[in-house]
This record gives C-alpha cells, structure tokens and sequence, in this order.
C-alpha cells in the first residue's frame, strides 16, 4: 500500500524528506526551484530571450529549429546522447523516461534529490552560478535550463548559447496544462514524445478519476486548507503559501478544497501567523523541508491552539520533490492530497491510485 500514513502526528516523514531537497538550512524569505521548483520552490523570474547559435550548413540538415517554452529560437540535434539538465524537474522527467544514463550533468538540488538514480559520475552545477566554461567543455548535446537561472534579465547561460550548444528552457509553469506541456517538450527535445506522452496520460488519468470523485463532495463539506512552503519560526515569522495562479492551488481546487490564500495578490503570498490564525483552516498542508519534526512543531505552535486543523490533528506533510517541482510527479502530491484531505471519499487501491472511499 502507499506510503502514507493518512494522519501524521509525528514528524518521522519530516527527517525522510530533508534529504530530498539539499540540507536542511534555514529557508530564504522567498525560495527557489530548488526542490521546488516553488522551491522553485518559489520565486518567479525573469527570463531574457535569447538568440539560438547559427548552426553549420552540415548541422543544419541533421537538426530542427524550434521555440523552448521560453520562446527561444533553438535548434534540436538529430540525435541526443548526452544531456545536461539544470532543473530537478527536468531531471525527474528524463528519468522517469528512462534517459538517466544519458545524464552528464545536473544541479545540485536534483543531486540531493535523485543522485542514487543517476550515474555515479554525474556532474552537479550550482542552478544559479552554473560553471559555463566546464558546461560547454563537457560537450553535451542538449541543455535543459530553468527559469529560475536567469533572474532580473541575466542570462546565466550566455556563453553556452554562444558556443553553439543547444540550450532548451523550461520556465516554472504556474498550472498543470503548462507542466503537461513542458513534459512533451521534453519529450520532443530528445526525440521521443511517445515516452512524454504516456506520462501526460498518465496525469490526465489521475486528474480525470479524481475530478469525479471530487464532484461528489457537497459545498459544505469542502475543507478550507493552509499550504505552507515552511514553518514559521522567530527567524523567518512568515508563512510563504500558494495563491492564484499556480499549480498548487488549481491542485487544492481539484480536489474539491478551498485554498485560504486563493484571495491574494500574489502568486506566492507571505502571511503574516496573525492572518493565518485568523483564516482557521480546516486542513495545514505542509512541504517544509527545513523543519525537523516538522508536524509536531505546526502542532505545538504557541498561539495555534484554536486553529480548527492543529485541534483537530488534521496536519499533513506532503513529499516535498513531488509537490514543489513541476513536472508529472506533482499528480504523486495531488492524490495524497486528496486522500489527507477527504479519506470519506478517496483511498489508495492496491496500485497506489485513488479510487473512491468504500
């Protein structure tokens, strides 16, 4: 059966999950994908368009120009036998396509994440500061960027474009037909959208049964939900959450909750514990990866005592790779969501999919 322990009151799962996302030190006011990509965790930027490197006559007959998900004019070798991949959920992908030996490179968060799944001499960048000359030395056919490299109008790619390699981006998508999307791109990318598209099936599938399952919850039973990135602490007071427009929620919806961040201005809102105090969720759904005893901490928290979810135990860590990175898998957060969120209507069967609650 799942993983999962539906009502988690201790915080085992939080030690598990801290070596799935780098070390466990205290978080930045606004993440990155790092784990997330919203760690990608979360912070939105910039991306500079870039011009793709004219390739040779001889290349040119053996390759094909497109756009990256950034708009990008690139031009797609023939064939793809080394790669290079710059975002964590880039790499869940590939792996999961079955192209982890053609791994050379990858960034240090999908290191700390998938190193056991990749070949032992793969070698990690820093996402942000990426060594552009040791990139480009390496060769590769294709590198796949994040979004969240090239803040504030900085190309942190600059000179691999300039060197003639193919240099794909994917930004962080903020809802799930764009993360379907950015895995067919993938699958184009390296030649097999076959392999891309039983994935997007795959999702398609999980989102289909539990949109109807979740038509079946009356209005008045919807749960209203905290998502935090972190726990609040005396040295980071905030709450950074999910608003409107971002894939996290649109998973809340699907699910038949109630996002108590869906009224923000911002994608990523900052809460003040007052705020969230005062919104009383039903439900605290947590992908903190700092915390240690993550759940017994949220549980505890001084001033939290009336809260309906630390009253009632309704407090759930999720996996923080699944539901921080956008790629295929955050349908692997979306089904535990479901099930943490209403057991009266979803469970697990056999195969770990959600079927309706006997």
């Amino acid at each position: 059966m799942k993983k999962k322990t539906l009502k988690l009151l201790t915080g085992a799962m939080a030690f598990t999950l801290l070596s799935g996302c780098g070390e466990a030190t205290s978080p930045e006011p606004v993440t990155a994908e790092a784990s997330a990509e919203p760690n990608e965790v979360v912070a939105e930027a910039t991306e500079a368009p870039t011009e793709a490197a004219e390739p040779t006559e001889e290349a040119a007959a053996e390759s094909v120009a497109i756009k990256d998900r950034s708009g990008n004019e690139i031009v797609l070798p023939e064939e793809v036998d080394s790669i290079i991949s710059m975002s964590p959920a880039t790499t869940r992908v590939l792996i999961d396509m079955g192209y982890a030996d053609k791994i050379v490179a990858a960034d240090e968060n999908a290191q700390a994440s998938y190193a056991d799944e990749l070949n032992a001499d793969t070698i990690y960048f820093n996402m942000m500061t990426p060594d552009q000359e040791q990139i480009v030395a390496l060769a590769p056919d294709i590198v796949f960027t994040s979004g969240m490299s090239s803040k504030d109008g900085v190309d942190a790619y600059e000179n691999v474009r300039e060197a003639g390699l193919c240099v794909a981006d994917i930004p962080s998508s903020a809802s799930i037909a764009d993360v379907e999307e950015d895995v067919l791109f993938i699958g184009q990318c390296v030649g097999d959208e076959a392999a891309a598209q039983v994935l997007v099936d795959e999702m398609e599938e999980t989102i289909a049964e539990i949109k109807e399952i979740a038509a079946t919850i009356p209005e008045e039973e919807k749960k209203t939900v905290l998502f935090e990135l972190y726990t609040p602490s005396a040295d980071y007071p905030m709450i950074y959450t999910a608003g409107p427009g971002t894939y996290i929620n649109e998973m809340m919806e699907l699910v038949g909750a109630v996002n108590i961040a869906a009224d923000q201005d911002a994608k990523w809102p900052a809460l003040t514990e007052e705020a969230a105090v005062a919104a009383d969720p039903q439900v605290i759904l947590s992908a903190d990866m700092y915390t240690p005893d993550a759940i017994n901490t949220i549980l505890t928290m001084e001033g939290w005592e009336n809260v309906t979810a630390i009253k009632n135990g309704d407090v759930y860590l999720l996996d923080a790779d699944e539901v921080n990175q956008p790629c295929h898998r955050i349908i692997e957060a979306l089904k535990d969501m479901a099930v943490f969120l209403y057991p009266e209507y979803f469970e697990y069967d056999e195969n770990d999919e959600v079927k309706p609650a006997a």
